[in-house]
């Protein structure tokens, strides 16, 4: 008996099997037949293999949907003629309804799927075993089309972003319906949503590590972007895509401070990218991201030589001595060198020569492990004007309660970066490359969200930010059919 079954059931694999080839093989002489028809020039023209080309890049979505189509229905055929299924909700025995027909549209080309529909009357909730198999998207675009076209949109507008998508793939998508799938994949995300794991870190700093004396360094840089923001009143009065907004006349633009930070490791003349992290928030929700950083052992202070660089603002000190008590603290040599060119600007304004030898010698002075000096010769300054007397304070003022900050030849002696070039151009291409175009003007929480799914970019997890938005809404699909 045993025998006998196992039999049918490989008759009725291979009669699937030979009927998908038939399939495929009928879709493929369609798709030639097609093409031949496509491509025939005109007698006086001679086709171009550019036309060619193009010609056969237009016509493969019938053949690669086609495909597709045919071979769900080999994979899948038991769900096709599934006549019995058990509610998930509350386990009761259906039977199946007429088949429903659901077109979806997928990067290769549109499949139909003529599918049983069961329906619970006691849960009131109807399902398609063929859709949970398949783990199709409640969209008519699935996954592919939302993942593509999310990873376009993250990198330029959303008209682009469409426009590009319909050109080089076999699928096609508004900007309106693109921008809302953005939101969708985007909410929520937090730091540690788009962080690689301390697992993937430590590895990082190991192959960094590998065949060197010393620890390597990994670098925190803290810095402001200032991106263009516009109001809430800017907002609609009503939610849907026909919503009165406010007249563009009736708000006023306003830029606002991308606070962020990246973390990377020195491998000799290479930065080794970790962490970027910019969202418009104040300096607490800053902290707390820092915070978040040492808590989920992002960053093994053990591992590695910890040092900050930052615009040396107070409260970025405070936090940091008290979240990394080992990290060297280092002032932006750019920051330091601002207030030193302000004091030759006005001490020897008159005298560009005089100006030029003194900043260049309090320089070297820095440079040699002589800030303690140079704060003291700051001090001794006589100065020519009541506008040098303002610019020597506001400089003493600044750096002598940086003075371990400045210590430049120590910190260029361990290898240390001086500058915040690093975090400045992480604002370049995760900040400006997006949000800073022409005319364009972000409310708050829809910046924050294109700069989150940025930085999932950038830090090698826009993969699993994708992953985990599949898993939210199958969740949720399953959830509204129990």
């Amino acid at each position: 008996m045993s025998v006998a079954i196992v039999s049918l059931r490989g008759y009725q694999e291979q009669q699937a099997a030979l009927a998908y080839r038939r399939r495929a093989h009928q879709q493929l002489d369609f798709f030639l037949d097609q093409l031949e028809a496509d491509m025939t020039p005109f007698p006086e023209e001679q086709s171009t293999l550019l036309q060619l080309s193009e010609a056969m890049r237009q016509a493969r979505g019938a053949l690669t949907g086609g495909l597709l189509q045919a071979y769900v229905a080999k994979t899948f055929a038991a769900y096709l003629v599934q006549a019995q299924a058990a509610c998930p909700g509350c386990g009761r025995g259906l039977s199946a309804r007429p088949s429903r027909p659901r077109t979806v549209e997928t990067l290769v080309g549109p499949l139909t799927l003529e599918r049983p529909y069961f329906y619970c009357e006691d849960c009131r909730q109807g399902f398609y075993p063929l859709d949970q198999a398949l783990g199709l998207s409640d969209h008519r675009k699935q996954y592919d089309i939302q993942q593509a076209a999310s990873a376009l949109a993250v990198e330029m507008p959303y008209r682009e972003a469409a426009a590009w998508l319909s050109q080089w793939t076999d699928a096609a998508i508004s900007d309106e319906v693109l921008h809302g799938m953005v939101q969708q994949v985007g909410t929520p995300l937090g730091l540690l949503d788009v962080c690689p794991t301390p697992a993937q870190v430590r590895q990082q700093i190991a192959t960094v590590a590998a065949g060197k004396k010393w620890k390597p360094i990994m670098v925190v840089a803290i810095d402001g972007a200032m991106v263009p923001t516009r109001p809430e009143k800017a907002k609609g009065k009503r939610a849907g895509r026909k919503m009165v907004r406010a007249h563009r006349a009736h708000w006023k633009g306003e830029y606002r401070e991308a606070k962020g930070f990246r973390v990377f490791l020195l491998d000799e003349e290479r930065i080794v990218h970790l962490i970027s992290w910019h969202q418009i928030q104040t300096e607490e929700e800053l902290g707390q991201a820092l915070q978040q950083l040492k808590e989920a052992d992002l960053i093994p202070e053990e591992q590695v030589r910890l040092c900050v660089v930052a615009d040396g603002a107070l409260w970025i000190g405070k936090r940091v001595a008290q979240l990394f008590p080992s990290a060297r603290q280092i002032l932006d040599f750019y920051h330091c060198s601002g207030y030193l060119h302000a004091v030759a600007q006005s001490q020897y304004g008159h005298d560009g020569a005089h100006a030029q030898e003194w900043l260049e010698a309090t320089m070297a002075r820095l440079f040699g492990g002589e800030e303690t000096g140079v704060l003291w010769g700051l001090q001794r300054m006589k100065p020519t004007s009541t506008e040098a007397q303002a610019a020597i304070d506001k400089a003493l003022g600044y750096l002598s309660p940086r003075l371990e900050q400045i210590a430049y030849g120590r910190h260029r002696k361990g290898g240390y970066p001086l500058g915040s070039g690093a975090i400045e151009s992480a604002h370049r291409f995760i900040c400006h490359v997006r949000l800073k175009r022409s005319g364009a003007w972000w409310y708050q929480e829809n910046s924050n969200l294109l700069l989150a799914l940025r930085c999932a970019k950038y830090n090698g997890t826009w993969e699993q930010v994708f992953q985990r938005y599949i898993q939210t809404t199958q969740n949720r699909q399953i959830s509204t059919n129990s």
